[in-house]
């Protein structure tokens, strides 16, 4: 496995600045990949973050969901076109990959199941979505969210059935342990029904704070995640910095830690040392 770190453990957006002062801490915390959320697409400065990527030798990781106007039902243009100015800053950043809530709103519910035309609707877009992206040499990411967060897809048995039904091969599924602690009956059971097709994971604390000073049960993560030999990208994902127009979506009302600097200090080394001891440790691509 590779370790990740979601930049919301540091700013709201990006910010280079902020990001090149703390570029060593993280290579010696052995960070291989930064996941830059892509909220507004189109206005970042892509080329100056892949010269930083390459300077630091970081992997870049874009993520988002779609913002509450772009309905993949009632405007499937605006929703494309949102995903397509996602995929063209991937392309400028170097990044191989996007991932996140690519086929939905985070936290817009129905109140009910999910109807077959929704399901309908979201298959299309996906069609769509990961048609673009392999039109740029891109893989693209879904990932389930809790069913407080979305009624459309909150397990790896649904995401993996959405990709059968589009059948796209660049297509893959993203899991995240705090949805999964919620949404799954185990997390090796949500890591094997995603099989082959888990292409990358948040690391993320039941509190969204420091891992390990919460409830998720790390032994059982890692052993899952041992268990089916993967090997991408495992990301800490902490909301300590949470952007304004995803908080209410994601439920973020307080700090999700007494100090913001722990999800970093404490929360990195935490998850080296449980990889670790479940024997599927992550590569020291930077450690010293």
């Amino acid at each position: 496995m590779e370790l990740g770190l979601h930049t919301f453990a540091f700013a709201q957006e990006w910010d280079e600045q902020v990001f090149r002062d703390q570029a060593t801490r993280l290579q010696n915390l052995g960070v291989a990949a930064l996941e830059i959320p892509l909220l507004n697409p189109g206005t970042i400065n892509c080329a100056a973050v892949r010269r930083f990527a390459q300077e630091f030798k970081f992997e870049i990781v874009p993520s988002l969901g779609l913002p509450k106007e772009c309905d993949v039902e009632s405007d499937p243009e605006m929703a494309l076109a949102f995903i397509e100015r996602a995929l063209n800053d991937c392309v400028g950043m170097g990044a191989a990959a996007l991932s996140g809530v690519t086929y939905g709103t985070i936290g817009k519910t129905s109140g009910a199941a999910p109807t077959q035309k929704e399901l309908d609707a979201t298959t299309r877009h996906l069609e769509r979505a990961s048609k673009a992206a392999a039109n740029l040499g891109l893989r693209l990411g879904i990932e389930p969210c809790n069913r407080y967060e979305t009624h459309i897809m909150n397990t790896a048995k649904q995401a993996a059935e959405f990709i059968e039904r589009v059948g796209a091969d660049n297509l893959f599924i993203h899991l995240d342990t705090y949805h999964m602690n919620i949404e799954e009956s185990g997390f090796l059971n949500g890591f094997t029904e995603a099989g082959d097709k888990l292409g990358y994971v948040h690391l993320s604390e039941a509190n969204r704070g420091t891992p390990g000073q919460g409830t998720i049960d790390w032994a059982d993560v890692f052993d899952g995640l041992k268990k089916i030999n993967y090997a991408g990208y495992a990301t800490l994902e902490a909301m300590n910095y949470i952007a304004p127009e995803i908080a209410t979506g994601l439920a973020i009302w307080r700090p999700v830690a007494a100090e913001r600097l722990d999800v970093v200090e404490l929360g990195l080394p935490f998850l080296q040392a449980q990889a670790a001891q479940a024997a599927h440790p992550f590569r020291k691509r930077h450690l010293q």
